[in-house]
């Protein structure tokens, strides 16, 4: 299991604070948009933004759990 497979993993264990912990110091659109996420999940909407933007997404209007099942996937399919 690879660093991104493993937070999402712990944001399903609701281990949101570990998780941060393991992406924090990341640097590509994958971490972002976990860390995005993330700050969804705590209601920090602002930040959530802020990292979205950093991986030149907008914010999604999608439930949390969609937006897990979609980073699984965007995961999963890398290149």
């Amino acid at each position: 299991m690879n660093k991104l497979e493993k937070a999402i993993e712990l944001i399903e264990l609701d281990k949101w604070h570990e998780c941060h912990e393991l992406i924090q110091d990341g640097d590509n659109k994958y971490y972002y948009l976990i860390h995005g996420l993330l700050h969804r999940i705590e209601g920090d909407l602002s930040n959530a933004k802020y990292w979205y933007n950093r991986a030149n997404e907008s914010p999604l209007d999608n439930t949390i759990n969609v937006e897990i099942e979609r980073l699984k996937e965007l995961i999963k399919n890398k290149t």
